[in-house]
């Protein structure tokens, strides 16, 4: 988890609340998909994904189910 401002720009849900309690999403100038907290951009981490990785994570979230290491 690197601070980088470099991020093409920071997108959060639509369906995001008003309550501050959502996360961001960016892609990185790597390729990497950068995830943080919506409540802390100015000095909070950041975390970086593979595509792959990104990709696995919302397979999980969209089938409300852990994925498991053979489906990585």
């Amino acid at each position: 988890m690197t601070r980088s401002t470099q991020h093409e720009r920071w997108r959060k849900s639509s369906r995001s609340e008003a309550n501050g309690a959502c996360v961001e999403v960016a892609r990185s100038p790597h390729g990497t998909i950068a995830v943080r907290d919506s409540k802390n951009t100015d000095d909070g981490p950041i975390l970086y994904l593979t595509p792959h990785a990104w990709s696995t994570f919302l397979r999980a979230v969209r089938s409300s189910r852990p994925v498991s290491a053979d489906e990585r």
